[in-house]
């Protein structure tokens, strides 16, 4: 789940809390939440390869801690920290299942996209798809990890444990969106479907990746 990848990066800077000291905070917190899922948002567009950069997060993550061991500043360690979180997000989708729609029952061996190589690295599996119970059990463990740490008061506990109810919800129903998802477009009426833009990638010679919209 994008949640568990939230946390995940939510968990690592609450326990580093202690060494950030003065720079510590709700901000490096959202930026740490948010850069973990931030990834995700190619979910409209090709999964897992238009904004899966493992190789280029990791790098650009290397240059702003240098930059941050240099000239510390709060700017500086919420790019290092929100784009570190991007970083571990697509790294770690190896560990997980393919990127099919019902990946319970996979068909490819696809789980995220290395540009630095032009190859897709094969899913590992060790939490079978998003929202597999092996993966609410995840999210549950990371978010008990920030809530026991002196980092986060109660407003952030407070979203936290309703983020785990968001969470639950979604294992819950994982198995039925994919079918829900096919009977509310069929019910979607053309014009409605018409006002949407067409979302289309594709590799460029030199091994980027082009996104384009148009009009339907």
């Amino acid at each position: 789940m994008a949640l568990t990848h939230g946390l995940a990066s939510l968990a690592l800077v609450a326990l580093a809390t202690p060494a950030l000291s003065e720079y510590a905070g709700p901000p490096l917190l959202a930026a740490a939440f948010f850069g973990g899922m931030a990834p995700d948002l190619d979910l409209v567009a090709e999964h897992r390869k238009s904004l899966h950069f493992p190789v280029g997060y990791t790098l650009l993550a290397a240059i702003f801690t240098a930059w941050a061991a240099v000239s510390p500043s709060p700017g500086v360690l919420l790019c290092t920290v929100a784009v570190g979180a991007a970083a571990l997000h697509a790294w770690s989708d190896v560990l997980a299942g393919s990127v099919e729609p019902a990946p319970w029952n996979p068909t490819s061996e696809q789980a995220v996209y290395n540009h630095a190589l032009g190859r897709w690295h094969r899913p590992r599996r060790l939490v079978r798809y998003s929202g597999a119970p092996e993966d609410g059990l995840l999210a549950v463990g990371l978010a008990a990890v920030a809530l026991l740490t002196p980092a986060t008061g109660p407003t952030a506990d407070a979203a936290l444990l309703w983020l785990l109810v968001v969470a639950g919800a979604y294992v819950l129903a994982r198995k039925r969106l994919t079918e829900l998802r096919s009977r509310l477009a069929a019910l979607t009426p053309a014009w409605v479907v018409a006002s949407f833009p067409v979302v289309s990638v594709e590799e460029t010679e030199s091994g980027a990746t082009r996104i384009a919209l148009r009009r339907r």
